[in-house]
């Protein structure tokens, strides 16, 4: 009887040894942190984020509304003119002052934004290095410079449009048809190409732009008739 009993509690603590032998072993795991793989995907990860590809969406994005703008401006600005005179020089003159004019004025004011932002990421920079002491973290700052140019071209690429399209039609109700074409085309173009940078459909994107286009050309239009009746300007129909 003692023997049984001497053998059954020596079972017992064997037993109990093997099993916190078992739960003391290192677990080998793939998915811990410091696997190699998961250390390989935290690189390949770092490295997906040196490229920033929202920064280059919102670059082709204001090129295009800067384009879409300058097409709109130039070519309300033409027809506007258009309804109190018939010829082809003052609807020339008048276009190409809007897009130099309009050209200008964004090349300014998107330069006096981005040198505000620039202030404003030299300051946070500085206060990260006092912060870390660390002279080494450069991030890329913007370029009031290169912003300013690029609105300014976007804007005079896109006014160029509808002042080539009236430049050599010399029929005043021809002439106002082709900008209104022309500007069209292009507005719906580069709404499609807004939508699909931004992720929405192109077609919506388009008729919201290509709406707003018409609704500008129309009021102008209106507004200037309306002004031309009320103070009896003249109306020529010579070039």
């Amino acid at each position: 009887m003692s023997f049984r009993q001497n053998s059954i509690v020596h079972a017992t603590t064997s037993s109990e040894d093997s099993t916190k032998r078992i739960h003391e072993q290192p677990i080998n795991n793939s998915n811990s942190p410091n696997s190699p793989n998961q250390n390989k995907d935290l690189e390949l990860g770092q490295k997906d984020e040196s490229v920033d590809y929202m920064a280059r969406a919102q670059w082709l994005r204001a090129a295009v509304l800067g384009a879409n703008d300058g097409l709109v401006s130039v070519a309300s600005l033409m027809i506007g003119v258009g309804a109190v005179s018939q010829t082809v020089r003052t609807m020339l003159v008048s276009g190409l002052a809007g897009l130099v004019a309009g050209a200008c004025s964004m090349a300014i004011g998107e330069f006096v934004s981005v040198y505000a932002q620039y202030d404003i990421e030299m300051k946070l920079i500085e206060q990260g290095r006092e912060v870390n002491q660390d002279e080494n973290d450069k991030e890329p700052l913007s370029n009031p410079l290169l912003a300013a140019g690029a609105s300014a071209l976007a804007f005079a690429l896109g006014g160029v449009l509808p002042l080539l399209a009236g430049a050599f039609i010399k029929t005043w109700g021809i002439r106002l048809g082709v900008v209104i074409a022309v500007s069209s085309l292009a507005l719906a173009g580069f709404g499609a190409i807004g939508g699909l940078l931004g992720g929405a459909k192109a077609y919506k994107s388009a008729l919201r732009v290509l709406i707003g286009g018409w609704l500008a050309m129309l009021v102008t239009y209106a507004i200037l008739k309306v002004f031309g009746i009320i103070f009896h300007m003249e109306v020529s129909s010579s070039a």
